[in-house]
């Protein structure tokens, strides 16, 4: 990658002066960096063209020859960091009760550049060790400034108002996660580490906090907010030596920019104390790009990229299937036969792993649903694996026990939303199972991404229904996508006239009618926001879920308002005039699916050439299918289209099957 960047450069009428390519080689030594590096000077770009005559395609080639040989004389063993000044008690906990020993490419490349002192932004996929990749630097950093903080005994004096660093991720559980590791790496140091995220009681937090100190607080945006503009709660970082944003675009995308704008106010400028700033990310957006600006000093800062150019992506290894679900009313009775079949598979044949898979779901609702049908199966005996659900209506201990005890087990079933998506570390999970199409494609790929981790197999699933079809294509175009349609439940006629329902289709039914009604109404309603190329059609096979799939004489009520608000009030909905009662499910679900995500927007600054810009423009862009372009968004999902005689040949209402054109897009 390096060398064709500077071929290009070669191949270019003019290239950057002598002297400044003198002083980037200086400023920053290639023979210790295996990064992709942004030039800090933002005149480097603007005086390309007034130098370029004095290298030829032979010097240039030969400097491209020169780093890549010098990437190797980068430290790749944990052992050795210690050349590094990296502190023993640090390095005993990695190599000795971690046993870490050599390197991942991404803690490598962060680690090296990171311990210099200089701002990261790295754009890392989950799952390679970026946790330690950014912890460790972190650290370190705490103990320089302060090298009483590297004895046991100074944990002791820790304060509440004097927090040394601070890491925010997007969600509580990866939050809770990275805290783990950081008592893990701190172990024989003074360091004490807290948590602090949104769903548990602040005042027991504050009480622990206040009573054993704090050097690193790991903490969700919106938790932290609360406790910095809270004048009673203790919490201050005066001497900040290090900040961390985890998974930054997902930050972004949930709406967290503004809280991400008060936080950094109410912590010392860099004036008042310098810092080290960290900011981690799978993709590189505008949105990220705009809040590296304000974040990141821009004189002194690398972009470490470990997306390297001919990289084999890890879900463009999974085995991926599309299973071209002919109804809605199909779905369950796929997903039951699905997990029966290959808990046998991996059951017959010993080389095979223990059947684990995640199950993810657009909304709360069908999340809380899907969890229902699965106590009731065991209930039943119709499956002797224990089943999990994590979603956001659960309080943070119910997910923090959920996830803990799916990661711990040997097999067995999660049920999820896309709060485990990113980041979270779910050891051999075989089978990651899509139901619908996620609203963006990071979403998708993010969540394949739980499987097939350490090198390890695994396979992804896409349970798709007819309205999502057109929806799907565009959005996930040029993933290894295969039809698949060996489940026999996939293409049952709901409305034939047949003695007795297919196994799986009885199933569901029985297990529905034994379920709370309001359980039943709250995922239909959640799902009428999914509504994708004929909202008409798609209110119709819901409704047909209802009846065929659940018993009922009629669909749920849905208030007057909500179906304005779809824009549904001329469809088939069993629309409810006047009080509806609970009428939010939708509200509730579909909060993120709008198009009024924060932080989303392009950047309208200067168009002249910095090292912003320049870091979007060298963005592995199809990690997760785009970089500064987000590509197909959610709103996706909302826009109504008219595809009227789009089906099958079963009669007016007949569900629309995939075509051979269909299937050989994928």
């Amino acid at each position: 990658m390096l060398r064709q960047g500077f071929r290009r450069c070669a191949g270019l009428a003019s290239a950057a002066a002598p002297s400044l390519m003198v002083r980037s080689r200086t400023a920053f030594p290639l023979a210790q960096r295996s990064v992709v590096s942004v030039t800090r000077t933002p005149s480097v770009f603007k005086n390309i063209a007034n130098a370029s005559r004095q290298y030829s395609s032979e010097a240039v080639a030969a400097e491209a020859t020169r780093v890549e040989e010098a990437v190797s004389g980068d430290v790749v063993d944990f052992h050795e960091l210690s050349k590094l000044g990296v502190h023993q008690n640090l390095l005993q906990a990695i190599t000795r009760d971690m046993n870490y020993k050599t390197m991942t490419p991404v803690q490598s490349k962060t680690i090296n550049p990171a311990l210099k002192g200089t701002d990261i932004v790295a754009q890392a996929k989950t799952g390679t060790g970026k946790t330690i990749a950014f912890l460790l630097p972190l650290f370190q950093r705490m103990i320089e400034e302060d090298p009483t903080l590297a004895a046991r005994r100074s944990s002791r004096n820790a304060r509440s108002d004097d927090i040394r660093g601070i890491v925010l991720s997007p969600t509580r559980e990866l939050a809770e996660q990275i805290a783990t590791e950081a008592r893990r790496l701190s172990k024989y140091t003074g360091l004490v580490v807290q948590s602090a995220v949104g769903g548990t009681q602040k005042s027991r937090m504050l009480q622990q906090t206040q009573r054993q100190g704090c050097h690193l607080l790991v903490a969700t945006p919106g938790r932290l907010n609360d406790l910095l503009q809270d004048p009673r709660s203790g919490i201050d970082a005066p001497n900040l030596a290090a900040l961390v944003l985890d998974e930054a675009d997902r930050m972004l995308d949930v709406g967290f920019e503004q809280q991400l704008g008060e936080i950094t106010s109410c912590l010392p400028s860099r004036e008042e104390k310098e810092r080290q700033t960290i900011l981690v990310s799978a993709t590189i957006p505008d949105n990220v790009i705009r809040l590296a600006r304000t974040m990141v000093r821009p004189d002194d800062f690398e972009f470490v990229q470990t997306i390297s150019e001919n990289e084999s992506l890890t879900h463009e290894r999974v085995p991926q299937h599309v299973v071209p679900l002919t109804t809605w009313n199909n779905v369950f009775p796929s997903l039951f036969e699905l997990i029966d079949r290959e808990t046998a598979k991996a059951a017959e044949d010993p080389s095979l792993p223990p059947f684990k898979a995640i199950v993810y779901f657009n909304t709360t609702s069908l999340v809380r649903l899907a969890g229902e049908f699965g106590f009731q199966r065991r209930q039943n005996g119709l499956m002797n694996m224990p089943t999990y659900s994590i979603q956001s209506q659960l309080t943070q201990s119910q997910r923090t026990r959920a996830a803990d005890s799916f990661r711990n087990a040997r097999s067995g079933i999660l049920f999820s939303s896309d709060v485990t998506a990113r980041g979270m570390d779910f050891p051999n999970v075989t089978h990651v199972i899509q139901v619908d199409t996620p609203r963006e494609r990071e979403s998708y790929i993010h969540r394949l991404g739980r499987t097939a981790r350490q090198n390890k197999g695994g396979e992804g699933w896409l349970l798709l229904p007819p309205h999502s079809t057109r929806t799907a294509k565009k959005l996930l175009r040029g993933l290894p996508l295969q039809a698949n349609t060996t489940l026999e439940s996939f293409n049952v006629d709901a409305e034939a006239d047949v003695a007795e329902l297919p196994k799986y289709h009885q199933e569901a039914k029985d297990l529905a009618q034994a379920l709370p009604r309001s359980v039943l109404a709250e995922a239909y309603t959640s799902s009428l926001g999914a509504q994708g190329e004929s909202k008409e059609e798609f209110v119709e096979d819901l409704n047909l879920w209802a009846t065929a799939g659940w018993g009922w004489r009629e669909p749920p009520h849905v208030s007057a308002s909500v179906a304005k608000r779809l824009g549904l009030t001329r469809s088939a909905l069993n629309i409810q005039r006047g009080p509806s009662g609970r009428d939010d499910g939708f509200e509730a679900d579909n909060r993120f699916g709008r198009e009024d995500r924060r932080g989303s927007g392009r950047f309208d600054g200067p168009k002249s050439s910095d090292p912003f810009t320049e870091m979007g423009r060298n963005v592995r862009r199809d990690d997760a299918g785009f970089g500064r372009d987000r590509g197909t968004r959610g709103s996706m999902r909302f826009r109504n289209r008219d595809s009227r005689g789009s089906r099958g040949s079963r009669g007016s209402r007949g569900p629309r099957r995939f075509s051979e054109s269909t299937e050989a897009s994928w």
